[in-house]
């Protein structure tokens, strides 16, 4: 192109360190989310000491999943202030800190403070940090890496049961508990991965709604940057609250509030339920792990499919459709009583989970863009928060007062059944209207006004979209024939 002509940036490598950026947030991911199911087996234990009924316990789990989730926008916020890695590194010490504290406990709240909310931050704090970064990496190769990362949940879930059940047995749940603390302090070794991308500093990026130069960028390490005044700095945005305004993420944001309430009380309740059916203790601990292993092949395989050309500009509809099947596993084995029946249910239920992990990051970063993925993440982590310390909780105190697991089962595959529906139907609604609508100026019409900000720049000579981040725009600098991005960083955030 001639001289003031549009000049490609350096995008995500999609590979080269960004691989060592995916073992890391294979790790992260494994912990996050195989944490807070696999300590269900010191439930008894834990039951007996304390002198408590399963809904009390069944609080530890949730807490820890409501801080993971429900501190999304503070994790955000310290992101964007400090960077991944020093939060990631935090979190880490955070994470074991709470568990060696709740092997001292006398009292649950004792337990609820430091199992439950200190562990549960300090997981927070390094899982979002992990997927922030592992999309400054990828773009290319985006569903494949999101399906390997989200394989770590299976492989540490499969993993962390029995090896629960061997340290509960060997040495207590207070041994145990000491021991898993030591365990986590790996989080702080893949904090130390997260080094920021090679390329060069902020980038302007196109507004996504009238298509004129916006006024957000973002840096190297995943922190969202203002666009400088004349003559100034870029100041850091820490919240995007404005990404509430799209259509495609308020969808997104009922769909997972939805699919919350029932995803993950099955997993919770398995163990005890086969337990309280007559199947010994090691083998239900080991139903666990059936899940696992099914997830490990689930989610890389619906990873690999998602990125496919066919199929991934309708990735919301593949995702509708995983939630589905997980819905109908939960309806359809809610009688499953004998051993071969719970096995069948574990198959089942782990390939329609290992597909929802494997979709849901990559649906939302396809809805709102990479740029405004951090702040995204950290809203709808919130808006999980609250489907958590319901679901969970209320399941276990229906099973205290009706002793019958059956209608927990019906409640939570009616509620990621409905997740599915209205996902499907809301994002065929979005996409007729857009179309129905006459564009306005800068947009194309579509789901997401971001999606729209996209499609236009690809078909714009003016504007360059690096893979995996925001979009670029190229200014040429007044009296010269060259076009440069028109922001500057500031001193050690590029």
């Amino acid at each position: 192109m001639g001289a003031g002509g549009p000049r490609r940036g350096v995008g995500p490598p999609d590979g080269g360190w960004g691989w060592a950026v995916l073992g890391a947030c294979f790790v992260v991911t494994g912990f996050a989310y195989g944490f807070p199911k696999a300590v269900s087996v010191f439930f008894r234990a834990l039951m007996r000491d304390f002198g408590a009924g399963y809904s009390d316990m069944a609080w530890v789990s949730s807490i820890m999943l409501a801080m993971l989730y429900g501190t999304g926008p503070v994790s955000s916020i310290l992101v964007n202030h400090f960077g991944c890695r020093p939060v990631m590194l935090v979190g880490g010490l955070l994470a074991s800190a709470g568990m060696v504290l709740a092997s001292f406990a006398t009292r649950l709240l004792e337990l609820y403070l430091t199992a439950g909310v200190l562990t549960g931050l300090g997981l927070a704090l390094n899982f979002q940090p992990s997927l922030i970064m592992l999309g400054l990496y990828f773009d290319r190769r985006r569903p494949l890496a999101n399906g390997l990362a989200a394989a770590g949940s299976p492989v540490f879930l499969s993993a962390l049961s029995p090896l629960g059940q061997q340290l509960l047995e060997r040495f207590g749940w207070r041994g145990g508990f000491l021991l898993l603390g030591g365990l986590l302090l790996h989080c702080c070794a893949c904090g130390a991965v997260m080094r920021p991308p090679p390329g060069p500093g902020p980038r302007l990026r196109r507004d996504s709604a009238s298509g004129a130069p916006g006024e957000e960028a973002a840096d190297g390490a995943g922190r969202s940057l203002r666009a400088a005044p004349p003559g100034g700095r870029p100041r850091r945005r820490l919240l995007d609250v404005a990404v509430c305004a799209d259509r495609a993420f308020a969808v997104y944001a009922v769909t997972k509030f939805l699919m919350a309430l029932g995803l993950f009380v099955p997993a919770i309740l398995l163990v005890n339920y086969a337990k309280d059916a007559g199947v010994p203790d090691a083998d239900a601990a080991f139903l666990l792990s059936i899940v696992g292993f099914v997830d490990i092949v689930a989610r890389p395989a619906c990873g690999a499919l998602a990125g496919l050309a066919r199929l991934r500009p309708h990735v919301a509809y593949l995702f509708s459709l995983a939630l589905l099947a997980n819905g109908l596993t939960d309806l359809s084995s809610a009688r499953a009583r004998s051993y071969g029946a719970l096995v069948a249910f574990c198959v089942a239920f782990g390939l329609s989970y290992g597909m929802v992990g494997a979709l849901q990051f990559e649906v939302l970063m396809a809805a709102v863009g990479a740029h405004r993925f951090p702040s995204a993440l950290g809203l709808v982590l919130l808006v999980e928060a609250l489907a958590v310390l319901i679901g969970p909780p209320s399941a276990g105190r229906l099973v205290d007062a009706l002793k019958n697991y059956e209608i927990i089962f019906y409640l939570a595959g009616s509620e990621v059944a409905l997740a599915g529906v209205f996902m499907a139907v809301a994002t065929n609604c979005c996409l007729r209207s857009s179309q129905d609508a006459p564009p306005s100026p800068g947009t194309e019409g579509g789901a997401s006004d971001t999606e729209d900000a996209e499609a236009k720049g690809d078909s714009e000579p003016l504007s360059t979209e690096e893979p995996g981040g925001p979009e670029v725009l190229e200014v040429p600098h007044p009296g010269t024939g060259s076009a440069e991005p028109d922001m500057e960083a500031e001193p050690g955030q590029g």
